[in-house]
């Protein structure tokens, strides 16, 4: 029996990254889900966010996926590992669920010369040390600098990415982050709604510096994946439809969803039960 893609994030930034899979993998069928009724997951405890992400994962299963991509860097710090180790092999041995972090840390260090990266990311992501733990694993001798962003997630949410107060933001993190360690030449956004900064966040970061998005680096990874996994691939349906659900309101996912997927989306509603 063939089933969807399931790509989770807590709220809408997994959209970002789910737009990039479907313009690389197009024949596939996906199944977004959305949490939004419990986002942001940024600035909640490890325990919290590993429930909260396996009671969804369990739902994606309940589709009948067989893969499910955590589209969420919060999810993917603080829950993905445990998932993988403990709780896969007892409930679906047969099934998947990979994340956006081992994606990025595996080719970041191709990209800078001076080996000093930077990490702008939620509170959340820059406590777990994922990226700092997965970078020196691929690259040991890569030095990598943290900058929590706590208000550019609120921005995005409250469609205040391209206002005044968005600068204001932009520029003091972008600045912070830079003053700790000048000679970094490669910003990675470990945040997926960060893309939506990002006309505001290349302003601020002077042009000698490279800004990765990960979107297009989970796509490249998943194709990879599904190339070299050819028992999972085959158990993948192939009608290139997508459908969007959220915990929350319908009305409101649908009228942000598209800043984030860049097309216009009709969610519906679900308790995860």
């Amino acid at each position: 029996m063939q089933g969807s893609i399931g790509v989770f994030d807590s709220g809408y930034g997994g959209l970002t990254v789910l737009k990039e899979i479907v313009a690389k993998l197009p024949q596939y069928d996906y199944i977004y889900l959305g949490d939004n009724s419990r986002s942001p997951y940024g600035n909640r405890s490890f325990n919290t966010v590993y429930h909260y992400t396996l009671q969804c994962v369990e739902w994606f299963f309940r589709q009948g996926c067989p893969l499910v991509i955590l589209a969420c860097n919060t999810a993917s710090a603080k829950a993905l590992r445990t998932i993988q180790q403990n709780d896969l092999p007892r409930m679906a041995p047969d099934k998947r669920v990979l994340g956006v972090i081992r994606p990025t840390t595996e080719v970041v260090g191709q990209y800078t010369k001076s080996k000093k990266v930077g990490v702008l990311a939620t509170n959340g992501t820059v406590q777990s040390n994922s990226y700092v733990i997965e970078i020196n694993k691929f690259y040991p001798d890569v030095q990598v600098i943290q900058e929590a962003c706590p208000m550019w997630v609120p921005l995005v949410e409250n469609n205040e990415h391209e206002g005044h107060g968005a600068d204001f933001f932009i520029k003091k993190n972008i600045h912070q982050l830079l003053k700790k360690e000048p000679l970094i030449d490669t910003i990675l956004l470990a945040c997926t709604h960060y893309p939506l900064l990002i006309k505001k966040i290349t302003e601020y970061t002077p042009v000698d510096i490279t800004i990765l998005s990960q979107g297009k680096i989970v796509a490249n990874s998943l194709a990879d994946y599904l190339k070299r996994h050819n028992e999972m691939e085959t158990r993948l349906s192939k009608n290139g439809q997508k459908i969007f659900y959220t915990t929350d309101s319908t009305a409101d996912f649908d009228k942000h969803a598209a800043a984030f997927y860049g097309r216009p989306v009709s969610a519906i509603h679900t308790d995860l039960s």
